[in-house]
């Protein structure tokens, strides 16, 4: 069977524009119910989700903000919880105490004793009474403190360790002396963040036996 295509050129470009426009109008209404749709979801989540949530969070420190304002003894806890916190810090903070006794043992001469020390790291100020064999023993001893340096480790700049040394009080005999030594120090040969090295002059001081410095009296 023989078939005739009876449409003209014209006509047939028409039918296939028509097909084409209707297939762009099908894609567009598709595309805007997509974008519809996510409108919708986007308002839903902001104005009635995201406000749901924020109401039930709220709600819930509310209850329990009630629940820990009625809790016995709750001003209590928190204020040992907040000491608590501040624990690490002030251990940061506070002067190493026992570097004193390596100090002396250092700096005072040899035969010469303390019977009593009184140190106040708030006023950064020391007290030493003791015994040594003469004045000579103690003016060494005051001239010691007087002439020492320190120096932190990583620096290479000495300072005064010590300052304001005042010989207070003495009495003498013909086989010993007593003494009282005041002075001030520089608080930060007892920081615990320095690594402190004392000198006397150019000389770094040797150390002598603790046991001949601290002497109790009888």
């Amino acid at each position: 069977m023989i078939q005739f295509n009876l449409l003209p050129d014209v006509k047939q470009e028409y039918i296939k524009s028509q097909r084409l426009k209707r297939l762009m109008v099908s894609v567009s209404f598709m595309a805007s119910a997509i974008a519809v749709g996510v409108l919708i979801v986007a308002f839903f989540t902001v104005y009635i989700a995201q406000k749901k949530i924020i109401s039930d969070l709220n709600s819930s420190i509310s209850t329990s903000s009630t629940a820990l304002k009625n809790e016995p003894h709750i001003s209590d806890i928190l204020t040992v919880q907040s000491q608590l916190n501040s624990l690490a810090t002030l251990n940061g903070q506070k002067p190493v105490a026992s570097r004193v006794f390596g100090y002396l043992s250092q700096l005072a001469p040899t035969q010469t004793t303390i019977s009593d020390m009184r140190v106040d790291y708030t006023q950064n100020t020391m007290t030493f009474n003791g015994n040594a064999p003469s004045l000579d023993a103690v003016n060494t001893f005051i001239d010691s403190l007087k002439f020492t340096n320190y120096t932190v480790k990583g620096s290479s700049t000495a300072q005064p360790a010590f300052s304001s040394v005042v010989l207070a009080s003495f009495s003498r005999s013909a086989t010993s002396a007593t003494y009282s030594i005041t002075f001030s120090f520089d608080p930060a040969i007892f920081d615990v963040a320095n690594d402190v090295t004392l000198t006397v002059g150019n000389q770094t001081p040797s150390a002598q036996q603790p046991s001949i410095i601290f002497k109790k009296e009888g």
